[in-house]
C-alpha cells in the first residue's frame, strides 16, 4: 500500500529501541510517542450488496488506500478511494469456484473530533463507502483463478512461474488476504494457500509469484501440498489433514505491506509454522515476518526474517490462547503495526464477546535475523512452541484496543451480548493509513480498519446460486476509523 514517507532520522533512530507502553492510548519507541486518539468515524456497506458480476460483495481481507486520491474538503470532510480485497468467497461447507477479485471503493469520510460523540442517529454514517468497480484476478495466461481448495493439485513450474496451487478444475487456487499497490498500478497480493506473494498487473493478470522460504511451504508425505482441508464439491480431504511442516491450514501470509518509501515489502505468517508449534493454540505463538527488497518488483529478494511473538490472552475457559495476526501496516523496514485477534466471537458466529482484538506495534530492530539460516530449511525455530535460545524475537506492544467499550459506545457499537448487528463481527483483517492533512496536526493520520464479513448474508448469490449464510445473520462490511499520531511521517 502507498503511505507517506518516513524521514531518515525516524527510520534510523525512532525505531531503534524496544517498544514500551506508556499509557492505554499511546506507545513509545526510541523516545517518540505514537498516540491513539480513538475512533472518529464508522460506516457500513450492506451485507447483501452485489458487484457488477451479480455476486455477493463481501470484502475486507485486505485494504490499500489510494493516497493520491485523498483530499481534505473545505468543510473538514475527506474524499478518496481505496482498494478492498475479499478472500475465497462464501464457504460455510467447503470451498467454491469463486473467482478472486479486487474491489475499488469511493469513500467520503466525515470524522468527529477525537473523543466527541456523533449526532444522534448518525453514529455510523461517518464513512460513506460506495462500490465503484470490481476487477477479476486471472492467472498469467489470463484464465480465471478460483477460491477452490487446491486439494492435492499443483501446476508444475512453467513460463517463469514456480510450482503453484491448482484446483481439480485446472484453475490456480487463490485465498487472497492482503494487497499492496505500486505507483505504476501493479500490485502485490499475499495468499494463504501458497503461502505466496503474487504480483498482478493493473488489469488483474498475474505477472509473477514469489514462494516463501522452504520452512513455510506446507508439506505432506515428503512433498509440497497446498491443500487447506476445505475440499469443494467432488474434492477429497487431504491425507493427513494437516501439513507435517510449513504453514498450518488457513494460516498463510495474512498480513503484508510496503514500507512508506516503497523499497521493502513485509509479509507476516498468520501464526507459527507446524514445526514451530503451529499445531495447537497454546504453542503457535512464534510466527515469522519476511522482509523483501522490492526494488525490482518482478523479482522480490528476501533480505531479512524475524520471529514475531503473537499476543497471548486467557480465553473464556481460563486457558491460555494465542491471538493470530490478521494484517500489518509497515512504518519502516523495522517497524509495523500488527492487528491481532481471537476467533469465533462476534456478530455472525456463536460466541458473542471477543477477549482480544488489538493493533500492536512490532519492532524488529533488536531481533535476530534468521533469513537464510537453518531455520529456513529443516531446523525448527520454536519446536513445540519453545523459541530457540539463540534467537531474540521482535518486541511487541499494544497500541489500540479495538474492544474498548467506552470508545465503541460513542458509535452505538459494543463487544459482547446482545449478539446483534451492533456487536463487532469476528474477523477484522484490513488496515490502511491516510493523512489528516491538517497543518496544525502534521503527524496525525486516519487508520482505517475493516472486517472480513465472510460473505455472511441472508440474501446472497455466488457461483450461480442463491444462498443464506449460516446462523441467520447479515454481517455488513464495516469500516472503523481511528485518528492516530505517528511522529516523523511526512506527506509525499
Amino acid at each position: 500500500m502507498t503511505l507517506p514517507l518516513i524521514s531518515a532520522a525516524l527510520a534510523t533512530f525512532v525505531f531503534a529501541a524496544p517498544v514500551a507502553a506508556l499509557a492505554d492510548n499511546s506507545v513509545t519507541v526510541g523516545g517518540v510517542t505514537l498516540v491513539n486518539k480513538g475512533r472518529v468515524a464508522v460506516g457500513r456497506i450492506p451485507a447483501n450488496l452485489r458487484d457488477k458480476f451479480g455476486e455477493t460483495f463481501g470484502s475486507g481481507s485486505g485494504m490499500s488506500i489510494d493516497t493520491k486520491s485523498w483530499v481534505r474538503n473545505a468543510d473538514g470532510s475527506y474524499k478518496g478511494s481505496l482498494w478492498l480485497l475479499p478472500d475465497r468467497g462464501y464457504n460455510a461447507v467447503g470451498t467454491t469456484d469463486y473467482r478472486p477479485r479486487l474491489n475499488s471503493i469511493d469513500v467520503q469520510l466525515t470524522p468527529v473530533a477525537p473523543g466527541a460523540t456523533p449526532p444522534a442517529g448518525k453514529e455510523q454514517s461517518g464513512v460513506d463507502a460506495k462500490l465503484a468497480s470490481t476487477m477479476l484476478l486471472t492467472d498469467n495466461k489470463g484464465a480465471d483463478t478460483t477460491g477452490l481448495d487446491p486439494a492435492n493439485g499443483t501446476r508444475q513450474p512453467a513460463d517463469g512461474m514456480p510450482l503453484l496451487p491448482q484446483a481439480p478444475n485446472g484453475k490456480i487456487s487463490l485465498d487472497t488476504e492482503a494487497v499492496a499497490r505500486l505507483p505504476d498500478g501493479t500490485m502485490f497480493i499475499s495468499d494463504e494457500y501458497g503461502p505466496y506473494i503474487y504480483r498482478f498487473a493493473a488489469d488483474g493478470r498475474m505477472m509473477s509469484a514469489t514462494p516463501p522460504p522452504a520452512a513455510l511451504l506446507p508439506m505432506r508425505n515428503g512433498a509440497v501440498n497446498f491443500a487447506s482441508n476445505n475440499p469443494g464439491p467432488g474434492e477429497s480431504a487431504p491425507d493427513p489433514k494437516d501439513p507435517t511442516s510449513g504453514r498450518q491450514n488457513n494460516q498463510g501470509l495474512e498480513g503484508m505491506s510496503l514500507t512508506p518509501d516503497g523499497k521493502f515489502l513485509i509479509a507476516v505468517l498468520q501464526s507459527a509454522t507446524r514445526q514451530d508449534g503451529g499445531d495447537s493454540s497454546p504453542t503457535r505463538q512464534n510466527t515469522r515476518a519476511l522482509v523483501y527488497d522490492a526494488a525490482d518488483p518482478a523479482h522480490l529478494k528476501l533480505v531479512h526474517e524475524y520471529v514475531v511473538p503473537l499476543p497471548v490472552f486467557t480465553d473464556a475457559k481460563g486457558k491460555t490462547a494465542v491471538a493470530a495476526q490478521s494484517e500489518i501496516v509497515a512504518l519502516s523496514p523495522q517497524t509495523f503495526l500488527m492487528l491481532a485477534r481471537d476467533s469465533n466471537n462476534g456478530y455472525g458466529v456463536k460466541g458473542d464477546k471477543s477477549l482480544y482484538r488489538s493493533i500492536n506495534v512490532v519492532d524488529v530492530a533488536a531481533a535476530t535475523d534468521i533469513a537464510g539460516s537453518q531455520f529456513d530449511a529443516d531446523k525448527p525455530v520454536a519446536p513445540k512452541g519453545a523459541l530457540d535460545p539463540s534467537v531474540k524475537p521482535a518486541a511487541v506492544s499494544q497500541f489500540i484496543d479495538i474492544n474498548d467499550s467506552a470508545d465503541l459506545a460513542r458509535f452505538s457499537l459494543h463487544n459482547g451480548a446482545p449478539n446483534d448487528r451492533n456487536n463487532l463481527s469476528e474477523k477484522w483483517e484490513a488496515m490502511s493509513l491516510a493523512s489528516v492533512q491538517d497543518p496544525k496536526l502534521p503527524d496525525d493520520y486516519f487508520l482505517f480498519v475493516a472486517n472480513d464479513n465472510d460473505f455472511l448474508t441472508q440474501d446472497g448469490f455466488q457461483v450461480g446460486a442463491a444462498y443464506k449464510g449460516d446462523g441467520g445473520a447479515d454481517v455488513d462490511t464495516m469500516f472503523q476509523v481511528f485518528q492516530v499520531t505517528i511522529p516523523g511521517l511526512s506527506a509525499k
